[in-house]
């Protein structure tokens, strides 16, 4: 989901208390915070040499001992209205960032009304190889001719692979 519909969902439902739920059915405590609405960019060269970037909008969840806190999706809309300049654009997907033991993002993927509270579904992020066509065993791009013959192997020296 993106800034410009997840906005959308808490406008239209200002009024009701806010719940994620986490990808293995448990939700987030009721009494969290949001404590940063971030812009967040990631550059890098993936194994196969490209570089790319990744930009996503991360809110960051915070759990305390004031359980008699409830976040309302007015108020939370409020606090995008500060971000400013710090969002470039409303094409960002969102990320909510939670800590139980480990701190985990997890992207927005919809919301609905869930025993009358606005309730966003959280997903799964996994690890990916981006240059599968260089590095995955028997799919490797084919060496440019050398000196001496050049092994089979996708994960040798100068194979363009990690």
């Amino acid at each position: 989901m993106n800034i410009s519909d997840f906005l959308a969902q808490l406008r239209t439902h200002s009024d009701k208390h806010l719940s994620l739920l986490l990808p293995d059915g448990g939700f987030v405590p009721a009494h969290f915070h949001i404590t940063e609405v971030g812009h967040v960019t990631k550059r890098f060269i993936d194994c196969g040499g490209t570089r790319r970037v990744l930009e996503t909008c991360l809110l960051q969840t915070w759990v305390h001992d004031d359980v008699d806190h409830r976040l309302t999706a007015g108020k939370l809309a409020a606090i995008f209205d500060k971000a400013g300049d710090v969002l470039p654009h409303h094409d960002l997907p969102v990320e909510i960032e939670y800590e139980d033991y480990v701190v985990a993002q997890f992207p927005v993927e919809s919301a609905e009304i869930i025993d009358g509270t606005l309730t966003f579904r959280l997903g799964l992020k996994h690890t990916d190889c981006l240059a599968r066509g260089i590095c995955l065993p028997g799919t490797c791009a084919p060496e440019p001719p050398k000196a001496a013959p050049a092994a089979s192997s996708c994960c040798t020296p100068g194979s363009k692979c990690c």
